[in-house]
């Protein structure tokens, strides 16, 4: 990965106005913020830069007002929880360019933080356009992109604004990349990656490209089935994509010829009905009852698994191996992420995970916190993952 500059590279930065980009993209219920996990994520980022007596400028998105101003998608109704999280006044702009902007702007002493109201109320945001990024960029001196999850879209906010101000990764982005790069770019081997999820026809990209990466790819969840179905096996009534048959013997076949063990279930656990505590039993992978579905890996299945793990010298996980939503169908995914926690808190393993499911089944799991770095990316975890250049941190290289 090229060197992109740190907010290591900024000095003598007081009184400077720094547009920061952050993921302000968090779920609101009943007018509230109900989860802070991404406004946690960038505290640091804010606070360094307000420490260090800049005027800090928070640029961010909410939701999909499609260039238009949509009351309940304006970030004022964030504002109130950045606030409580960085323990500090956080001062609240009606737009993010023109009079309300420049005049907010203005007003502000060093060390201040301003939150600008939701970029993608303008049509300009995510078209790019040199117009509107010439009109955020009037409002900063430098340029902090914190906000790896949306570093796959070139969005003026995203993008743009690194061509006309000096640009840097705040420290959010900066533990991403650096976390990314032991997961795939210069990992010590071996790798090996657990992909899971319902289907293969959403993830043939990430397969294909992790295939030719590490060197045991472990895939669990319904689009395992998809390849057990490609190898001639009934599934029963399991989630599969019988259409997608070829593809999967297509990527069987780059594997082999890119020296990548293919990981796939020896046992599962099946049930007649989709629903918590469902009767169930366990079954060889060769021996589904035609009228039953396959709803988690089996315990001969964890174990290969986590023998992979304890091979491995870093991991990269995406996706459950079983419907972890619902008991007893969990326990494939826990007994696995305990594994990984376990090797990881013993030194013998780096392990990044990412993808919103992956977060929810090792926050269920109780071992978020255990990895060495869990991401909250989401589409823009998943596009490394399937080695595409993400337009957000190619624009932050140096040279």
């Amino acid at each position: 990965m090229p060197a992109f500059k740190t907010l290591d590279d900024l000095t003598d930065i007081a009184g400077k106005r720094v547009l920061v980009r952050v993921d302000l993209n968090v779920p609101v219920t009943d007018g509230k913020v109900s989860d802070t996990t991404r406004i946690e994520r960038v505290a640091p980022t804010i606070l360094e830069l307000s420490e260090k007596g800049a005027k800090v400028i928070l640029l961010a998105h909410f939701g999909r007002p499609k260039g238009e101003p949509v009351a309940d998608q304006s970030l004022s109704l964030i504002a109130p929880a950045v606030e409580e999280v960085l323990d500090q006044r956080v001062a609240f702009a009606s737009d993010c360019i023109g009079a309300p902007a420049a005049d907010a702007i203005a007003k502000m002493e060093n060390g201040d933080i301003l939150l600008l109201e939701n970029t993608r109320f303008h049509k300009g945001e995510e078209k790019n356009t040199p117009e509107f990024v010439a009109d955020l960029a009037k409002n900063g001196d430098l340029y902090v992109n914190d906000a790896f999850s949306a570093a796959h879209r070139a969005h003026a906010s995203t993008e743009g604004l690194a061509h006309h101000l000096p640009a840097y990764a705040g420290r959010t982005m900066q533990a991403e990349l650096e976390a990314l790069e032991k997961g795939l770019g210069q990992p010590t081997r071996p790798v090996v990656a657990i992909v899971g999820g319902a289907k293969v026809s959403t993830k043939i990209d990430l397969l294909s490209n992790l295939v030719t990466k590490v060197d045991a790819l472990v895939i669990g969840g319904g689009m395992a089935n998809t390849f057990i179905a490609a190898q001639g096996i009934n599934v029963g009534k399991s989630l599969c994509e019988h259409d997608l048959a070829d593809t999967a013997r297509s990527i069987m076949e780059t594997a082999k010829t890119a020296g990548c063990a293919i990981v796939l279930p020896i046992d599962g656990v099946v049930a007649r009905e989709f629903k918590a505590n469902a009767a169930n039993e366990i079954v060889d992978i060769n021996a589904i009852p035609a009228d039953a579905m396959m709803l988690d890996v089996g315990p001969k299945s964890v174990e290969l698994i986590n023998g992979w793990i304890e091979k491995a010298a870093t991991l990269v996980w995406n996706g459950p191996l079983g419907a972890f939503e619902i008991a007893p169908f969990d326990k494939a995914t826990v007994s696995a992420a305990l594994h990984a926690a376990e090797q990881t808190k013993a030194g013998k393993l780096v392990s990044v995970a990412g993808g919103g499911d992956t977060v929810s089944a090792l926050n269920h799991a109780g071992v978020a916190g255990d990895f060495s770095y869990v991401s909250t990316a989401g589409g823009a975890f998943l596009e490394w993952m399937e080695g595409k250049e993400l337009p957000g941190v190619a624009v932050l290289t140096k040279g």
